[in-house]
């Protein structure tokens, strides 16, 4: 599908007074995606598992105003207290949609948003969140149109919800999404994220993943001052080589269930995702050094038990351990006894692989 595709039919009605409701997950990216284009383009394809018990729930009420202002109608409340600092994201992305939903300056919405997890952390927040906003409001197109099947549905949320962030299009659906176009993956967009169309291999179907909140305050550089500090990184194009090359190569590793091969790829591209902020122009460390002794206990803790959990990092500080099912017993003791110590306040969350967004 092009962008063309999801622009509306001229509009002679519109939408009613009504509530949408929806939960999307967070996802968290094995193959990492850092730097984009104009229009939130990614400059190479990502792959993620979509989470479980990290999510955002999202409800939109609406209602038409009487008189139009010229400007978006919206209230916003952040676990049911309003939030000026998310106001501005909010408006942002409203005006980027705007020519799909035309008819959003017609409406006062009233949007009611929670997390189970902290915001700003390196939890991927704005996915989850960004992701059950798109839904809301493609419930309201959809009033119009009763006739719209799923698949338009859930690509058009996609494709709205990459617009309020990128990464957000891979919380609409899962188990394993793939976002931006790649020549090995059958389908796949820079507009929209897909399920991942091959094989999977039964031993990453219940995969865990433990999230170690190190650092649970905002991080002090955000994702997208990040993604634009690649613009002239020098290491950007080989970057952007090595990303879509380990995409295929996690092609033959998910459908035979190689645990070395997975591990291998996932640490490559924590570190090369952090990498690269380190020698941005300005540099900036999002890693703490508690970080860094995760890390250096899960190597050696897989040397000497011969598991094959591993770690992988978003845009901060945070850890999240990746083990399949089968080891969860033994890795789970191991977190515990070991790495629970170097979290804020002892805090982790316990989560899985998960079936993407759920209409409330």
């Amino acid at each position: 599908m092009t962008e063309k595709d999801f622009f509306p039919a001229f509009l002679e009605k519109y939408p009613a007074s009504g509530e949408a409701t929806w939960m999307a997950p967070s996802n968290i990216a094995l193959v990492k995606y850092w730097g984009k284009k104009p229009e939130q383009i990614p400059t190479n394809a990502s792959l993620s598992f979509t989470l479980h018990a990290c999510s955002t729930t999202t409800t939109v009420l609406y209602e038409p105003l009487a008189e139009e202002t010229g400007d978006f109608s919206f209230n916003l409340l952040v676990d049911g207290k309003p939030n000026k600092d998310f106001r501005p994201k909010i408006q942002t992305f409203f005006t980027r949609i705007e020519r799909y939903l035309p008819f959003l300056k017609k409406y006062h919405l009233r949007i009611e948003t929670s997390n189970t997890f902290p915001h700003s952390s390196g939890i991927a927040s704005s996915a989850s969140g960004m992701a059950a906003l798109a839904l809301c409001v493609m419930e309201m197109e959809k009033e119009l149109y009763p006739e719209m099947n799923e698949s338009y549905f859930v690509k058009k949320a996609s494709f709205l919800a990459r617009l309020g962030s990128g990464s957000a299009c891979r919380s609409i659906e899962g188990e394993v999404m793939e976002w931006g176009s790649h020549p090995s993956v059958e389908g796949s967009s820079d507009l929209y994220g897909i399920p991942y169309p091959y094989k999977v291999h039964n031993i990453f179907k219940h995969y865990q993943d433990t999230i170690l909140l190190v650092h649970k305050g905002r991080k002090h550089v955000s994702s997208t001052a990040g993604h634009n500090l690649m613009r002239n990184h020098p290491f950007a194009l080989r970057r952007f080589e090595q990303a879509n090359d380990n995409l295929q190569r996690l092609k033959g590793i998910l459908e035979t269930g190689d645990l070395q091969g997975f591990v291998q790829i996932v640490e490559n591209e924590a570190l090369s995702l952090h990498a690269m902020m380190l020698t941005s122009d300005p540099y900036f460390i999002l890693m703490k050094p508690n970080t860094l002794g995760i890390i250096e206990r899960i190597r050696a803790f897989r040397k000497k038990s011969g598991t094959q959990l591993c770690f992988t990092l978003d845009a901060g500080a945070n850890v999240h351990v990746l083990y399949p099912e089968n080891e969860k017993e033994i890795v789970f003791q191991f977190i515990q006894d070991e790495l629970v110590a170097f979290c804020e306040k002892g805090q982790y969350i316990c989560d899985q692989i998960g079936v993407g967004a759920k209409k409330g």
